[in-house]
């Protein structure tokens, strides 16, 4: 049998673009996106992409982007700011958020119309 741990480690694909990933951002990074993970079991992979933007002031400007590739379109979501670790809790409460939309539109749609309303179009003849 094999560890859920590993399963999700290897669901989770991190990337630093002008940024090294040290081991604890990268500790945190896999802590927080495999909420996402545990969520949805249906989730194939995740990419995240960290991004230190090349700027002249003194606080660097950071971006993060992730891809959740699922079932049909992928979900994609990006956030801007100065601290790395805040942008990783952003990052996934927007992944989260479109995978929680993402359920309910599907729920919806398999529960879409009711007997009675099926009944009475039978009932009634177009002309």
């Amino acid at each position: 049998m094999t560890n859920p741990s590993d399963d999700s480690a290897s669901k989770i694909i991190l990337q630093g673009v002008h940024l090294e990933l040290t081991a604890a951002l990268q500790t945190t990074l896999r802590d927080k996106i495999s909420v996402l993970l545990r969520h949805n079991p249906r989730i194939v992979r995740i990419h995240v992409r960290l991004t230190q933007e090349q700027t002249r002031g003194r606080n660097p400007l950071f971006s993060a982007t992730g891809r959740v590739e699922i079932s049909g379109p992928d979900l994609v979501a990006s956030v801007e700011g100065d601290e790395a670790y805040h942008l990783i809790d952003r990052l996934v409460d927007r992944l989260d958020e479109q995978l929680s939309d993402r359920h309910g539109r599907r729920t919806d749609k398999r529960h879409t119309g009711s007997h009675d309303d099926l009944a009475a179009k039978l009932e009634t003849p177009e002309r």
